[in-house]
């Protein structure tokens, strides 16, 4: 089958699984027509992104059971009956079940699976697929932030929860007919002549995995990549107000900003690290966010500092979150690559409630962007010092071997 017919299949489904990132669209129009608290709507998509990161664990397994087609098409019904179902809801117990656990579970399966396999079919270029496929994931968001704005406009919040329902469920549905499960081939194959890349000698199981302590490193990186993120994005309008002194019309342009330049780092940072290698594009990303969040903190804002910083984050956050699949297929082989990647995941599930978690308990936005330069300068220095499992091994292998045969160097 022609892989580029699965690309398009998977291109269609992350885009359907993209829309969840709509959902602050929704928040005051419920808050309005159910006379909810703000803040408690606000609470659904907490509850949507852990699920989407706990359903990571699970999705190897159900994929192993059912096939990848089936799981995907079967996440597709549930997530958009979830959404459907939304629409008849009176109470938040209801709409954080339904909105927020039901959609995210069936969120998070589909998008590590199709991610995975979409991956598995061109090991000579995961850093670009993952870059479209993410992307793709991405542009979903975007491209729905006019869909449900009118679809809320015309017939309000609840029942713009069936139309929505319906779209995504008619998207992943469709999409999942193009897509194919990879068989994974020899790792020799993954690699092409002139790679920059590393590539896994051994396909490591969750277990072996998580006994390297590469693993635990990579969890790290991840989490502080997700986290000065996620948290930047979600509170970008109120800093654009309180910090540069913007008007709430000019700080909510950075919201649309944020979308555009994460898109573009996913595609862009994604394609680049199959030139360059993975953890130096990771390396850059953190070191360019590092200095951008202590800029936030540090440096009186202007309307164009203010911009420039809030791009770089979201840009190398993009880049992050879709070079990630690709490292861990690097590190750890592609056979296992939803269960490995699953757990490594969770920093994405942990980083999206630590950001809220310490500027609560620091009290606002200057500490815990210091606080996240500090992780970010311990996850550069993670990302410039790990290896492969067992290469720190194998080269003292090498090197102690033409120690005992000098013929062998001269050669």
């Amino acid at each position: 089958m022609n892989r580029w017919l699965i690309v398009l299949g998977t291109i269609i489904v992350q885009m359907g699984l993209g829309t969840i990132y709509t959902w602050s669209l929704f928040n005051q129009p419920l808050s309005d027509h159910f006379g909810w608290d703000v803040s408690s709507v606000a609470i659904t998509f907490s509850i949507t992104s852990f699920a989407l990161a706990f359903a990571t664990l699970f999705a190897g397994r159900l994929q192993e059971r059912w096939g990848l087609q089936r799981l995907i098409r079967v996440a597709g019904v549930v997530l958009g009956l979830g959404l459907i179902l939304s629409s008849q809801v009176t109470s938040l117990t209801l709409l954080y079940i339904l909105a927020g656990f039901v959609v995210g579970f069936a969120d998070g399966t589909a998008y590590i699976t199709s991610l995975s396999n979409l991956i598995k079919w061109f090991p000579e270029r995961k850093g670009l697929i993952s870059g479209i496929s993410v992307g793709a994931f991405g542009t979903g968001s975007l491209l729905f932030k006019y869909v449900n704005t009118a679809l809320i406009g015309a017939v309000g919040p609840a029942q713009a929860f069936m139309y929505w329902g319906i779209i995504v469920l008619v998207l992943v549905v469709a999409g999942s007919f193009l897509i194919r499960e990879a068989v994974v081939r020899e790792q020799a194959l993954a690699s092409k002549e002139g790679s920059k890349q590393v590539v896994a000698r051994h396909d490591y199981t969750v277990k072996e995995m998580l006994r390297t302590k590469e693993a635990y490193m990579l969890f790290v990186i991840f989490f502080t990549a997700c986290m000065s993120g996620l948290y930047l994005i979600g509170i970008v309008k109120d800093i654009g107000v309180q910090l540069a002194g913007l008007d709430v019309a000019t700080a909510a342009n950075a919201v649309a900003m944020v979308a555009i330049f994460n898109t573009a780092g996913r595609i862009i940072l994604g394609a680049l690290s199959d030139k360059v290698g993975r953890m130096k594009v990771i390396a850059g990303a953190l070191l360019v966010t590092a200095v951008a969040v202590m800029t936030l903190s540090l440096v009186p804002l202007t309307f164009g500092i203010f911009f420039a910083c809030v791009a770089a984050v979201a840009f190398c956050f993009g880049g992050n979150i879709t070079v990630f699949p690709a490292i861990v297929a690097d590190y750890f082989g592609l056979k296992n690559q939803s269960k490995n990647y699953g757990v490594i995941y969770q920093g994405f599930g942990f980083g999206a409630l630590a950001g809220s978690f310490i500027s609560a308990l620091l009290g606002g936005f200057h500490l815990t962007f210091i606080v996240i330069a500090v992780l970010c300068a311990v996850s550069l220095l993670l990302a410039l010092i790990i290896t492969p499992p067992g290469e720190g091994r194998r080269a003292r292998q090498r090197e102690k071997q033409m120690n005992l045969n000098p013929s062998s160097r001269a050669s």
